[in-house]
């Protein structure tokens, strides 16, 4: 008891002559300069940035007449695609005409593979006609026409397109590094519904797509597929109404079933003949 009663005297003496406790300047380590690093990087990605600036306005100087020409060159794509009888060769008439109507010179391509209205024309189904080149390849076409005539087309039209097998590598080349505007038409898919010739290859370079559509001929609703009425089975067969007819989804289904039965029967037939004639 008296060793607790001492220890609270002393406690309470030592209270009474202490002062406050004083920490010294020393007793813990400086704080770093927070702002310092940051400002310092912040003026030299001013510095840089400045001259980076300064480093591009030098440049585009230097190749401003460069980037004036590449810009006047800039062409265009447009892909116009359907079925037969979508009216696709009325719609890329249409669209030459037009641009031969704002002054521009225009040219017009098909396959020479297509001769059902002659070679020396480009003839809708409803007898519509434009004088154009007849080719194998687009290729040709540059020498064919001359340097100095070439250079002066602003549009070139191409019709039949499917049956061109450098289409791509042409549409680059003509819009891309000539600043030709080019009209593509052609069948997207084939009467299988497979993909017909290069024309959707084209879709990623292109500006604009138009998806036309034709007139069912068996129920009168719109018309996205081809039928092709007989019983050849090479894609690229050249035809008009008398091989092809526009179809929607149903009667496509349908009309095939028709289709597959009557080359069945045909080749019993034909078996039947054979096999008649050997006896």
């Amino acid at each position: 008891m008296r060793s607790i009663c001492a220890m609270r005297s002393l406690l309470a003496a030592a209270a009474a002559t202490a002062g406050p406790t004083v920490l010294r300047a020393g007793a813990f380590p400086p704080r770093p300069p927070l702002l310092s690093l940051p400002l310092r990087r912040v003026r030299a990605a001013g510095n840089m940035l400045g001259a980076a600036r300064s480093a591009s306005a030098a440049a585009q100087s230097r190749i401003g007449g460069e980037a004036e020409v590449r810009a006047s060159l800039s062409g265009e794509i447009h892909v116009i695609v359907g079925p037969m009888f979508a009216g696709k060769t009325t719609a890329l008439l249409r669209r030459v005409q037009a641009e031969a109507g704002n002054g521009r010179t225009v040219a017009l391509i098909k396959s020479n593979k297509d001769n059902r209205y002659g070679l020396d024309s480009v003839v809708t189904h409803d007898g519509t006609k434009m004088a154009c080149w007849a080719l194998s390849d687009l290729s040709s076409f540059h020498d064919k026409l001359g340097v100095e005539a070439y250079d002066k087309v602003d549009v070139i039209g191409i019709d039949e397109a499917q049956f061109f097998d450098d289409l791509y590598d042409f549409c680059c080349k003509a819009a891309d590094c000539d600043g030709k505007i080019i009209v593509v038409a052609g069948l997207d898919g084939d009467y299988k519904r497979k993909k017909f010739g290069s024309v959707l290859d084209v879709v990623p370079l292109a500006d604009s797509v138009t998806k036309l559509t034709a007139r069912c001929e068996l129920c009168g609703c719109r018309a996205f597929f081809t039928l092709r009425k007989t019983q050849e089975t090479k894609t690229k067969l050249i035809g008009g109404a008398d091989v092809y007819m526009p179809v929607c989804r149903q009667h496509y289904m349908d009309g095939h079933i028709v289709v597959e039965a009557t080359r069945i029967v045909l080749d019993i037939d034909r078996s039947t003949v054979t096999a008649q004639a050997l006896k």
